[in-house]
């Protein structure tokens, strides 16, 4: 993963903890850093990392008929306004290695007035063309979902399989929707539609030692497990009576509010297992969306504050020649 050096050289280290990503979410060890980095990181996921989301949608109005006679109407039980913003919250697949522009950067559209913007190279198009239940038909409505989105760009765009699912509206007989949408990048800085990750946190890395064997029981006799179904008592501590797997003292942290104040349990228990913070470490993790795997969002990350220490070297260099 990347990695990003301080003022005086020293490079923060990233590494996928053991067992993630797990779907879209992630948990990564920063090592050799602080908190000020950490947040730093934190804040260009939410607001600077790229990600491509529907910009624009050209909904068709009026009044069809088909082949039999039958008359449809644009109208659902959904105001166009509400249905654009449905689709722009949809996770449209971002591939940053592909090259696409921002549409005020395209070389090909830089020049060109801002309605007559839009090309291969800066957008991504999609179409929808649906109708509700024929009038003989038994059911009284049709659901509508992001896998009727057809792709006119190419198929590499096409919606996901676990976002095709998605609900966007319901048509009745005699109701017909038909749009164009168009997918352009964008910074969750902007708006919400182009956040690349969500659940983003952050804690010191701790380490759990087993001080009182026999008070710990306390804790021992309760049955729990970890997330990767081992059992909390004294074999999980080692020879050593100490834990440093991340994901093991993230689950005994949790149970220990099983034996904490308020429990009636914390006199007994008499910090049998303490937690001691790692210096310089900290545990990092989020979700994205999915138009981003996790990896490629946290790398994108790392480039926006690499570019942008960059941008301000040069700045001051520049202030002091």
């Amino acid at each position: 993963m990347a990695a990003v050096s301080d003022s005086e050289g020293e490079k923060m280290d990233a590494k996928i903890v053991d067992g993630w990503p797990q779907g879209n979410a992630i948990r990564i060890l920063l090592t050799n850093t602080d908190a000020a980095q950490v947040n730093a990181i934190r804040r260009a996921l939410i607001a600077d990392v790229p990600k491509l989301a529907i910009n624009r949608v050209d909904f068709s109005q009026g009044v069809n008929q088909d082949n039999k006679g039958e008359v449809l109407e644009s109208v659902n039980v959904l105001p166009d306004e509400i249905l654009a913003h449905r689709l722009a919250m949809i996770p449209i697949p971002t591939f940053p290695e592909e090259g696409i522009h921002f549409s005020d950067a395209c070389p090909n559209c830089i020049d060109l007035a801002e309605e007559s913007k839009g090309c291969p190279s800066c957008q991504v198009l999609y179409s929808l063309s649906a109708r509700g239940p024929t009038a003989d038909a038994e059911e009284d409505y049709k659901t509508v979902y992001a896998g009727d989105l057809t792709t006119i760009s190419d198929q590499m765009f096409d919606i996901r399989d676990e976002h095709k699912r998605i609900p966007l509206t319901i048509l009745s007989k005699g109701q017909f929707l038909e749009f164009y949408a168009f997918a352009t990048l964008g910074r969750g800085r902007d708006h919400a539609k182009w956040a690349a990750a969500a659940a983003i946190g952050f804690r010191p890395q701790r380490t759990a030692k087993l001080n009182k064997p026999k008070k710990a029981g306390v804790l021992f006799d309760l049955g729990l497990k970890t997330t990767d179904g081992k059992a909390i008592d004294a074999k999980l501590f080692g020879k050593d009576k100490t834990i440093t797997d991340v994901n093991h003292v993230i689950d005994l942290e949790s149970a220990l509010h099983q034996v904490g104040p308020g429990t009636n349990r914390d006199g007994d228990f008499d910090d049998a297992i303490t937690l001691e913070e790692v210096e310089n470490a900290y545990v990092f993790s989020f979700e994205t969306d999915g138009s981003l795997t996790p990896e490629q969002a946290f790398n994108g990350a790392m480039s926006e504050l690499s570019a942008r220490f960059e941008n301000l070297t040069e700045d001051i260099e520049r202030a002091f020649a």
